[in-house]
Order: structure tokens, then C-alpha cells, then sequence
């Protein structure tokens, strides 16, 4: 398989040496400085692309690859209020797109538990719930999204918890203070050198506490996940979650 890599960074460099381990070339690699190498031609050399950028740019390269007919597997998170628009339009074309909050097994894993987890505890109201998510100081968005695909699994499942809102807490400052309702869920929100990502989930009770958590030690995981995905997605047709890959029963 033939691969173009949006975004070189440590997640793309880790990408590349996991799709070699797997058999594939990389025939494209495009950063802040050759941003001119991303054209329909280029990425037509490819079988799909990963892309692994930042919010300022996802948006671009996903319509590069659109336009290109280049099926992209997009890692990058921080840009889902544009999901609705790209859905309509991968589903009337002729390529394919997979996005993921988090593509690490583990994390998948974690994501289906939690949403069992959280129907049971709806069983258990005098429970209150939190999610706390850390990562490394150099993560752009806040919360992470795979904090908001934690916490959407709980407000899908509990049937108190309407909405999700954000404290954060960067390098060791002061949290932003977060007003909370009852019906209100709480991502806390802390930025930590060199922490590639920990969540957890938090039950909490007058009489004791339940935690459910996923640590990272390393990117790995997510960059193997993304190659697994971009196999995956091979001869596909339409716009996919991660879940389309990790079909949990």
C-alpha cells in the first residue's frame, strides 16, 4: 500500500516507521514547509493518506484528498463542528474518509466499556461523574477529543448528564473555573510535559469512588491504529468513524 503522510511531525515520523514495519512505502510526506507538494497529482500517487496535522490545516488537506479522490484516514482532532458538511459530501462521492478522536486499540476498547459502564451507572444516581483527561503541552485543543468522545458516551447512556463542559488547567496554573450544573458534565482539562494522553473516568459517592482509566505510555498505538485503519479502508466508498472499524458487539 502506497501512503501520503499530511503531517510530519513525532505522530507522523512514528507513522512512517510503523507503515514500513507493515510492508507499506510512504510516497508522499508533506509538512509547514512544502505545503506546495500537496496537489491532486502527488496525492493521486497514493492508495490513502493519513492525516496527522493541526486544526489550522485538517480542513485543507481533507479537501485536497476530496478533490484528489484520495481516501484519508484524519487523526487530527479540534475541527468536528465541520463533520455534518463533510459527511454530505463524502457520501456523494466516489472516496472514502475515516476520522477518529483516538485510533489506539486500547483507547476503542476503553471507549466501548465506558459506554457500558455508564448505563449501568445510571442505576446509581447518587454517583456524580467526571472525566479527566492529561496531555502534553504541546496539544492544541482543550479538552481532547478523545475526552469529548469519552464524554459523549456517558451523556448517551446515563440519562442525567446533558451536556459537557470544559476546565482547564495548563503547565501547572490555576484551573479555569467551570460553572456546573446538575445536568452538566465536567472534562478536566490538565497540560503536563511529555504525557502522551491519560483519561479517566470518575464515579464519586459520599461513601466511595470509582475510576475507569486508559494511560498511554507511548504514541504507538495511535499511529498503529492509523495504519490499521488506512488497510482497512481500502476499496471503500462513503465517510466512517472509527467505529466502523472496531465493531464491537
Amino acid at each position: 500500500m502506497k501512503i501520503a503522510l499530511l503531517g510530519y511531525g513525532k505522530m507522523g515520523k512514528i507513522i512512517e516507521k510503523i507503515a514500513h514495519d507493515r510492508k507499506h512505502e510512504i510516497v508522499l510526506k508533506i509538512d509547514q514547509d512544502n505545503q506546495q507538494d500537496l496537489t491532486a497529482e502527488n496525492l493521486q500517487l497514493a492508495d490513502v493518506a493519513i492525516e496527522f496535522s493541526t486544526p489550522g490545516t485538517v480542513l485543507n488537506n481533507i479537501e485536497q484528498c476530496l478533490n484528489a479522490g484520495t481516501p484519508v484516514i484524519v487523526g487530527t482532532t479540534g475541527w468536528y463542528s465541520s463533520l455534518p458538511a463533510l459527511k454530505q459530501r463524502y457520501e456523494q462521492s466516489n472516496t472514502a474518509m475515516l476520522y477518529a478522536t483516538n485510533f489506539s486499540v486500547g483507547v476503542n476498547i476503553f471507549f466501548h466499556v465506558n459506554k457500558i459502564l455508564a448505563k449501568l451507572m445510571s442505576n446509581y444516581p447518587y454517583y456524580e461523574v467526571q472525566v479527566e483527561e492529561i496531555h502534553h503541552t504541546q496539544k492544541l485543543d482543550s479538552p481532547s477529543g478523545t475526552a469529548i468522545t469519552i464524554a459523549e458516551g456517558i451523556i448517551d447512556n446515563i440519562g442525567t448528564k446533558k451536556e459537557w463542559v470544559n476546565s482547564l488547567n495548563a503547565d501547572g496554573a490555576e484551573s479555569d473555573e467551570a460553572t456546573i450544573t446538575a445536568d452538566q458534565l465536567l472534562i478536566e482539562s490538565h497540560r503536563v510535559e511529555n504525557v502522551p494522553g491519560t483519561h479517566t473516568v470518575i464515579y464519586d459517592s459520599e461513601v466511595d469512588s470509582i475510576e475507569f482509566k486508559h494511560t498511554a505510555h507511548n504514541r504507538n498505538g495511535f499511529a498503529l491504529g492509523a495504519v490499521l485503519a488506512a488497510e482497512w479502508i481500502q476499496g471503500k466508498q462513503g465517510f466512517y468513524s472509527v467505529d466502523a472499524m472496531f465493531d464491537f458487539k
